[in-house]
């Protein structure tokens, strides 16, 4: 058996009237048994009561909640403003308050999946240091926010190449949700089996301290 951990980011996307996409998400994952960790945006968060229900939701089914940065406008390495890049943390952490999970779950927004000094800021680092934070990367990207079609095909490709592939997919419009059963059904079909826990490689920095190497995502 081979693991797999599934994530989602910029979220929560809840629906107006009856179930949103990350609704729709979180009944696919119930469906399989699946817990995953959902990294969200503080902006979209703070929206609305919805959105608040959908976080309290994935939560209260055993899925860990993560931050996502403030914005998800830039990455916190082309910020220019150090205390800027910092507040892209501390907003989003005040808003998932209680929500937020043992070793405080941090994605740096990369711009379309890339990896590279542009992630974190040496100000951030610092930050996240000082307050205890985790940070969680990925080394699989199927795209599924550009090619909703056909993500599950280069999902696959991706897990089949990966010893211990920890996925980026996405609780948004025009995303992964309408091919996630298909796609979790398949893997179990390959062999794979689905956890919570994440890769040592994907995560440099745990609790504040630099497990791995960090130099090559940090600016400066």
């Amino acid at each position: 058996m081979h693991p797999i951990t599934l994530t989602f980011d910029n979220g929560p996307s809840p629906g107006a009237k009856g179930p949103g996409i990350t609704e729709r998400v979180l009944d696919v994952l119930a469906a399989h048994g699946v817990r995953s960790t959902f990294f969200v945006i503080g902006q979209k968060l703070a929206a609305s009561p919805e959105a608040r229900r959908c976080a309290e939701r994935a939560h209260a089914e055993g899925h860990w909640i993560g931050n996502h940065t403030w914005t998800h406008s830039k990455p916190l390495g082309e910020i220019a403003d150090a205390a800027a890049s910092v507040a892209e943390i501390t907003r989003t952490d005040a808003e998932i308050g209680m929500l937020t999970h043992p070793d405080r779950l941090f994605r740096p927004f990369g711009g379309g999946g890339r990896i590279g000094p542009w992630l974190l800021s040496k100000a951030a680092t610092e930050h996240i240091e000082a307050t205890g934070h985790t940070v969680v990367l990925w080394n699989a990207i199927p795209r599924d926010w550009d090619d909703p079609e056909s993500w599950v095909e280069r999902a696959l490709a991706q897990i089949e190449s990966t010893s211990w592939p920890l996925m980026v997919l996405h609780d948004i419009e025009g995303a992964c949700v309408a091919r996630l059963d298909g796609f979790i059904r398949e893997a179990r079909n390959r062999g794979f089996t689905f956890t919570q826990d994440f890769p040592p490689d994907c995560v440099p920095i745990r609790r504040g301290t630099i497990v791995g190497e960090i130099a090559s995502i940090v600016s400066g």
